[in-house]
């Protein structure tokens, strides 16, 4: 039997799995704490290949406080070569789906992407037998019958993810990013023209008293930031017809949750970005930042008159500014296509999803979640399909 046959059956034996690759085994664990050592360990090393969205503290912070009301059950694979020393640890949770146990990336919709945290040298260097013995020996544990992972980016910091190895299809949604080169001029990150517009509405800001631009710091104002958050959120929400994801069981603990928790260098896992004079917060945005890139969450802004000065843009234009100074490399503002994204993204990160099955079981879910995701990336790039869906959307909102 093909190591392919294999993967596809569900067959592969030990021996037939360990022999092709590098990696020697693995552990299937099933709490966070039992893969907390390990995880940290692979997540701090220095050089490292894993996004801020598989960080511990922010994996954690959403399955206590979402995924585990939802009924998700931690399944985080660990790799090891013949040393046990770990190669990969793969943060996924088990949910049933069409008849299926189905194991994807924890974080749900608040993570704009998924990956393994890797060993670098490793991620550099996989080849798609070691990558295909991973499956099988997922496959040979029977605990899940289907990995469906999705927004996976194809490559983070210049290397490689071993996952686009296998069979995979894009992502039914796009994500706009900005690319920053240490050292370029400001105009070359947000065009002369558009900061000149920009100016023109900041300068109403300006006379507010007290108006600044700041990152929240201390545990007292991302208290008072995300309050205010909370309250004006679902009025934006209700405001644009479309429902309030954060008032959703756990979203509003989870938040909190990582906005307050540390990580190295005095940032937060979340971090509070804001426009505020002494009358009232006009606008946050939160997001991720790694030293290499930041990538947005989300945002609102003021309900007042204020809110006709694009505050929000402003905002956005400050927070460039500020990572471009750290010589960042890149700045996205999260998945979808919205016109206001474009109007600092010009480039696409290229992801992709992987609906891999691991059971007789799994091939059905696993075919049905490619068609569904397929046909959902067709409505997001045809706009006619794309016009139709919105009008039934709102027809029955």
């Amino acid at each position: 039997m093909t190591m392919a046959a294999a993967i596809e059956n569900g067959t592969a034996d030990t021996q037939t799995w360990s022999k092709p690759g590098r990696i020697a085994g693995i552990d299937i664990i099933r709490d966070l704490t039992g893969a907390e050592a390990i995880w940290r360990g692979l997540e701090n090393a220095q050089p490292q290949s894993s996004t801020p969205f598989q960080r511990f503290d922010f994996v954690s912070a959403w399955q206590r406080n979402v995924g585990a009301r939802e009924g998700l059950t931690p399944f985080i694979v660990i790799a090891y070569d013949a040393e046990r020393r770990p190669l990969m640890l793969l943060p996924l949770a088990v949910r049933h789906v069409y008849g299926a146990r189905c194991a994807s990336f924890m974080g749900g919709k608040h993570s704009t992407f998924n990956m393994a945290l890797w060993d670098m040298d490793f991620a550099a260097t996989a080849t798609r037998a070691d990558i295909e013995g991973l499956i099988a020996a997922i496959s040979q544990r029977s605990e899940a019958d289907v990995l469906a992972l999705h927004q996976q980016p194809l490559r983070w910091r210049d290397l490689p993810n071993p996952i686009a190895l296998l069979p995979h299809q894009p992502s039914a949604n796009d994500c706009p990013v900005l690319k920053m080169e240490p050292g370029a001029a400001p105009t070359a990150l947000v065009s002369k023209s558009f900061r000149q517009r920009l100016k023109g509405k900041e300068r109403k800001l300006q006379a507010l008293p007290g108006f600044r631009y700041h990152v929240a710091t201390t545990d007292a104002d991302i208290t008072r930031l995300l309050d205010w958050f909370f309250r004006i959120k679902p009025l934006r929400m209700a405001e644009q017809k479309l429902p309030d994801v954060f008032a959703e069981p756990g979203i509003e603990d989870f938040i909190r949750s990582a906005c307050a928790a540390h990580v190295e260098g005095g940032n937060r896992v979340i971090d509070i970005h804001a426009l505020e004079c002494d009358e009232e917060v006009i606008a946050i945005f939160t997001g991720v930042a790694d030293g290499h890139r930041f990538s947005m969450m989300f945002n609102t802004y003021t309900m007042s008159a204020n809110s006709k000065y694009s505050p929000g843009l402003i905002l956005m234009r400050d927070i460039i500014d500020h990572f471009a100074a750290k010589d960042y490399r890149a700045f996205d503002l999260g998945i979808g296509s919205d016109d206001y994204k474009r109007l600092f993204c010009k480039d696409d990160e290229p992801i992709f999803d992987s609906f891999i099955a691991l059971s007789q079981r799994g091939k059905l879910a696993a075919g049905v979640m490619s068609g569904l995701n397929r046909t959902k990336r067709m409505v997001k790039h045809n706009p006619a399909l794309l016009e139709m869906a919105q009008k039934l959307r709102n027809a029955f909102s």
